[in-house]
């Protein structure tokens, strides 16, 4: 039988794993969005793409670093919900 807690758990677990998964890459963007932003405001360039390439090239960068990370954490997160799923229908 599903309640409305298990859903609510469920959906705090998709949550999680989508900010856990989406930080690494995000917090780089923010990093150096922020560098990017102080070197720009002391040389007085006022250039819109290089606030763009530097950003696009570390996030890449970040993602192929962090890839087995966000991967093993979505596989963890679908084999938690698979399990629930099998315990709720066989129960």
């Amino acid at each position: 039988m599903v309640t409305t807690g298990v859903v609510i758990s469920i959906l705090t677990q998709a949550i999680t794993t989508v900010i856990l998964c989406a930080a690494p890459m995000l917090i780089v963007a923010m990093g150096v969005g922020l560098l990017v932003s102080i070197f720009q405001a002391t040389t007085q360039i006022n250039e819109q793409t290089l606030a763009f390439v530097p950003k696009i090239v570390c996030v890449m960068l970040t993602l192929l670093l962090f890839g087995g990370y966000i991967f093993s954490t979505v596989g963890g997160f679908v084999t938690r919900l698979f399990d629930q799923i099998n315990s709720t229908v066989v129960s």
